[in-house]
């Protein structure tokens, strides 16, 4: 697959980049009985799809295990909004650059996946950008430890994707994960994931 034909498939699955989404977090309804700040507060993540001769991959890093917060754990670049940032896709190019250092010329967004809701009280909304393979991370030490790349293929495989029972706030409750080892991609990474993969599929069933 070309990069052009790469980033057509991809903006037929996305929401348009000319405003951000405004339908409910899609997974509203598994924290509906759980404690959350009103209203949540906005983030957004950089989703980079890089092509490869290979095939495409997704770039992820893993946290550093100093901080306070998701510490060790995978995730996309990218964090709370700011005043400044006009727009989500803004918001992840700006953490893209603070953490890995992936400049405005080598990233081309293409849209925006369905609006997240995590337990932490943050309204995640996931901008789809193809990265030029060109690109050499240089990750920001003090929060991220390691930048790689997972194939978009292993992402889209259903038979990959698990889903984890755990306990919290007195309820059984689920997350997803995939295993890439050495890594655990898992949490909110998981789910952002899945939904890629889901508008993915939609998007295919709609063009036959």
């Amino acid at each position: 697959m070309t990069r052009e034909e790469l980033a057509a498939k991809l903006r037929a699955a996305v929401h348009p980049l000319d405003a951000a989404p405004a339908v409910p977090p899609w997974n509203l309804g598994e924290l509906e009985d759980f404690p959350l700040p009103s209203p949540p507060q906005a983030a957004a993540v950089l989703v980079g799809i890089i092509p490869r001769p290979g095939g495409a991959e997704v770039l992820l890093t893993r946290r550093n295990e100093r901080l306070r917060q998701h510490a060790g754990q995978v995730s996309f670049p990218g964090g709370r909004m700011d005043a400044a940032d006009a727009s989500p896709a803004d918001a992840a190019l700006r953490e893209a650059r603070e953490e890995v250092g992936l400049m405005a010329a080598q990233a081309m967004p293409l849209g925006y996946l369905d609006p997240l809701l995590t337990i932490s009280g943050f309204r995640v909304v996931p901008t789809v950008v193809l990265v030029d393979p060109g690109f050499q991370p240089q990750p920001q030490p003090e929060e991220v430890a390691e930048v790689f790349e997972v194939p978009l293929a292993l992402l889209l495989d259903p038979a990959r994707l698990e889903r984890v029972a755990f306990q919290f706030g007195g309820k059984a409750r689920h997350v997803f994960q995939y295993r890439y080892q050495p890594q655990r991609i898992w949490g909110v990474t998981a789910s952002i994931l899945y939904n890629l993969r889901q508008r993915l599929a939609n998007a295919s069933h709609r063009s036959e």
